[in-house]
């Protein structure tokens, strides 16, 4: 007698195209949500879905959904912002976000915001004439966005970390 698996617990079918499909179910906030993993052997899928359940299972459940760069970043300044640091130092967070930051990836979903994205920021700001010591300031602040939204569980890491941020010049100024 073969033992049955329970509900969301995975299962791996193939596909009429070939390609071979892991299935398992994880619990958000909104109730259970199906979870699709692809793969074109059904061992490199079964693998990848032991990981996905190791993962699930150890808390760690990526869901940022549907939500955008341009979400996340508000709902960051109001609810983990605000009334954490000095009011100017809000006032600019808001600045970079709003001037900066939503104009240029605000519509991008935040699950796919990669580290590419943010280096072509970077580059755009430079290019269009911003000193970099600004840059160096909005790499701060969609950092630490960045870093909670990770923390969050909303993205698997931060698209930030590996980017480098512009190095300020150090202009001698003559007495």
């Amino acid at each position: 007698m073969t033992k049955r698996r329970g509900n969301n617990e995975g299962s791996i079918y193939r596909r009429k195209d070939g390609y071979w499909v892991g299935q398992y179910g994880v619990q958000t906030a909104k109730g259970i949500k199906q979870r699709y993993i692809y793969g074109k052997t059904r061992a490199a899928v079964a693998e990848k879905l032991t990981r996905a359940l190791a993962d699930r299972d150890g808390g760690l459940t990526y869901d940022a959904g549907n939500m955008t760069v341009g979400e996340h970043l508000n709902r960051w300044l109001n609810d983990s912002v605000r009334d954490t640091v000095r009011r100017r130092t809000w006032e600019r967070y808001e600045q970079f976000v709003r001037v900066h930051l939503i104009p240029a990836l605000g519509d991008l979903k935040l699950a796919k915001l990669t580290p590419a994205h943010v280096r072509g920021l970077y580059r755009e700001k430079l290019d269009s004439g911003l000193a970099p010591r600004t840059v160096l300031h909005i790499h701060r602040a969609f950092s630490k966005a960045l870093k909670q939204a990770a923390a969050d569980g909303l993205i698997p890491r931060n698209p930030a970390d590996p980017v480098t941020p512009p190095q300020p010049r150090r202009e001698e100024i003559p007495p």
